[in-house]
């Protein structure tokens, strides 16, 4: 490891590929069309609909309580050549979800407020605000006329939104997905083929789980019966039920792909995979089983395109029944909070912490359930309660579906050996969905983390990569691409907060603790995106 040659090399790099860097591959797009960004914020909505939920405490909530048919599906039946029973059952409980929300073109297009850039745009046809690029708008002007001018006012756009949705009760409360009511100024609900179109109201939505409760004023309806998710099995036929392409109501049949599927699209994720076909409009639809059932809402499909491939992904209907219950009588959704930051085991990772599977604690959260029950950076949370972890995104899933304030028995490693504790969860709050150079020449590359040159971490450098004032440790402002460090996952810009379980406080101690320690092989502890992360470099592994 060395020091740092040059203090601004690091920022002019990193600006450069903010600038200019793009993304290749598969792209998890939710069943309306929309893709969907992994790490999307979604406090601000949270926040909205807390305040809006205060603001109105003197309103009257229902008293939903959702029945389950718990008969186990016969697996030993012969196939059957028709499915037209079962969909005449359950075809009339899912219905049309359209919505709209005016958007104000200077958010189309950002760089129209700019004076000194929309000069640039305002004679290109089809750029609003040039001739006829729709950019009319004056008084009486016509789109592309006359009334189209230079400097004349750009009108807003109505977007329209099209999903489906689920009938749980006889008097018009809707399930859906929160992606496809987000943001909307209107929502409207259709059913069957009739044209009448039902004013919704949002009861409650919860965008981390992306479910949303609508109602509407209607009497009669014939609500889903819900199935038991967890009785599903890998080969399980099932039905997707919903309005592709705004065709109208569809059906499509599969079988159940994978469970318990994480696609990093959301912070709790538990996803039924199947080859039902799930395209765009479906989202909010039902998944059903061979008794008519729900078992799953329609949510997302893995895409290139954004049409389907024979991937698709359905939230969990026991998962969704919970947190639909709240929404309806509370209004909002509470969550278990154990306050930790986890990682996942990998193959080197497994080696050095002794643990087969389970949840690898990066970060402890000051004054958390965690910290005060004794929970370390470093511990693997093995099981909570009765509830073995698999990685981290079962802890999260898992913490999550436990009332706040409940004490639950937490098992974990720590340096191998078992250990047990109790902690009294917390109560997950909004901001926490978003948590869960050193002077002088060149220096001989000695010790372990060879091509990796470090730095102390200036104030440009905290402001341009958003790290936080509690981060103290050295930053890497250069790694030589061929070195195993950068093939094995290191980073420029990665900042080093611990070598061998040895903390890092700045660019010398991080080349002190690198000649000190006897490679091959270095654990390192790394804050990078907001988060801690632990990784093992083997410098044998050429």
């Amino acid at each position: 490891m060395k020091p740092r040659l040059s203090p601004n090399a690091l920022i002019f790099v990193l600006a450069f590929f903010l600038a200019f860097a793009g993304t290749a591959g598969l792209t998890v797009w939710a069943a309306d069309g929309k893709a969907d960004r992994k790490g999307r914020k979604t406090e601000s909505t949270a926040t909205r609909d807390k305040k809006a939920t205060d603001t109105k405490q003197t309103e009257k909530r229902g008293n939903l309580k959702i029945s389950v048919d718990r008969k186990p599906i016969n697996r030993d039946a012969p196939d059957r050549v028709s499915y037209a029973p079962v969909i005449k059952r359950t075809a009339a409980s899912v219905v049309y979800v359209h919505s709209s929300k005016t958007v104000r073109a200077t958010d189309m297009y950002p760089f129209l407020n700019d004076p000194a850039l929309r000069r640039f745009f305002e004679n290109i046809p089809g750029m609003p605000g040039s001739p006829g690029g729709g950019g009319g708008g004056g008084s009486g002007g016509e789109p592309g006329g006359r009334g189209s001018r230079k400097g004349s006012r750009i009108p807003d756009q109505t977007q329209q939104g099209l999903g489906s949705g689920i009938v749980i009760t006889a008097d018009g409360y809707i399930l859906t997905n929160n992606h496809v009511i987000e943001g909307a100024d209107d929502v409207k609900v259709s059913i069957g083929e009739s044209n009448k179109r039902y004013d919704a109201k949002v009861v409650g939505r919860d965008a981390p789980a992306d479910i949303a409760v609508l109602k509407i004023e209607a009497s009669g309806l014939s609500p889903a019966t819900f199935g038991d998710s967890e009785q599903l099995q890998v080969g399980d036929v099932v039905l997707a039920i919903g309005n592709p392409f705004g065709v109208g109501q569809s059906v499509s049949r599969g079988i159940v792909s994978a469970l318990s599927r994480g696609v990093g699209i959301g912070p709790f994720e538990d996803f039924i995979q199947t080859d039902a076909a799930i395209n765009p409009g479906n989202s909010g639809g039902a998944l059903i089983d061979t008794e008519g059932r729900v078992v799953g809402i329609n949510t997302a499909i893995l895409s290139r395109s954004g049409g389907f491939n024979g991937v698709g992904f359905a939230i969990p209907i026991n998962f969704v029944r919970t947190i639909t219950e709240q929404l309806v009588n509370t209004g909002r959704v509470e969550r278990g909070f154990l306050g930790v930051a986890p990682q996942d085991l990998t193959e080197d990772l497994t080696a050095q912490f002794k643990a087969e599977q389970g949840a690898l604690i990066t970060e402890v959260t000051e004054d958390s359930p965690a910290q005060k029950a004794g929970l370390k950076s470093g511990d693997v949370i093995t099981k909570v309660n009765n509830t073995e972890i698999r990685d981290a995104r079962h802890l999260l899933l898992t913490v999550s579906q436990i009332a706040p304030d409940t004490q639950v028995a937490v098992e974990y490693l720590r340096d191998g050996k078992p250990q047990k504790t109790t902690v009294k969860l917390g109560r997950r709050d909004d901001d926490s969905l978003a948590r869960d150079g050193a002077p002088g020449g060149p220096a001989a590359d000695v010790g372990v983390l060879n091509g990796v040159t470090v730095g102390d971490i200036t104030a440009q450098m905290r402001d341009r990569l958003q790290i936080p004032p509690r981060i103290k440790g050295a930053i890497i402002t250069e790694i030589e691409p061929d070195s195993p460090a950068a093939r094995q996952g290191l980073r420029e810009g990665d900042v080093i907060l611990e070598l061998d379980r040895r903390v890092v406080t700045d660019a010398e101690s991080a080349v002190k603790l690198s000649e000190e320690i006897k490679g091959p092989k270095v654990m390192v502890l790394v804050f990078r995106n907001g988060r801690n992360q632990f990784l093992v470099i083997d410098e044998s592994k050429k």
